[in-house]
């Protein structure tokens, strides 16, 4: 029996879109999402969606786009973001093909460890350009309270990926030519 051919370009286009989007409502409109000063990272939110689903080249291809996006957007060295959700879509990628993950506990938590371990990274990375900033206060004043606010937003955008995405009946390895 003959499976019809699913155009990847078109999958890509919409991955592509949809990380673009989350990329610019984390940026332009943070206040639409923001609760107590504090904004989720929907970007990581996707990068773990994509490790999960789909392996670490998604997730990395995903920590690339939004990364850059927001490296450009934010005003910050140029990188910066890039190599920190890189590094977590790769660990994260390789981790989950040892994971059991389709739990919804399992996600949110994975959401949380890749937002905690992002922050520490992204810290170090600051703390190591400029020294004086300090790198403890903002640990706690703003990664740990970012990552728990992507966790609890998980189950809302994982559902939602995997309704676009049609989850793993198509795209099952990694990105293909």
């Amino acid at each position: 029996m003959m499976r019809p051919r699913i155009h990847r370009t078109r999958i890509y286009l919409f991955w592509m879109g949809f990380t673009l989007l989350a990329a610019m409502i984390q940026t332009n409109w943070p206040g639409l999402l923001k609760f107590q000063e504090v904004t989720p990272d929907i970007i990581l939110v996707f990068l773990v969606y994509f490790a999960i689903a789909f392996g670490e080249e998604w997730a990395m291809f995903t920590g690339l786009l939004g990364g850059l996006y927001l490296d450009v957007a934010v005003g910050t060295t140029l990188g910066h973001h890039v190599i920190c959700y890189v590094i977590t879509g790769y660990i994260l990628g390789r981790l989950s093909t040892r994971l059991i993950s389709e739990h919804a506990a399992i996600k949110a938590g994975a959401v949380f460890m890749s937002g905690f371990g992002w922050g520490i990274l992204y810290m170090s990375i600051q703390y190591f350009q400029r020294p004086q900033s300090g790198m403890i206060q903002p640990l706690i004043s703003n990664i740990i309270p970012t990552a728990f606010y992507s966790a609890i937003l998980t189950p809302v955008v994982f559902l939602t990926l995997d309704r676009i995405f049609h989850r793993r009946d198509y795209m099952g390895g990694g990105l293909q030519p």
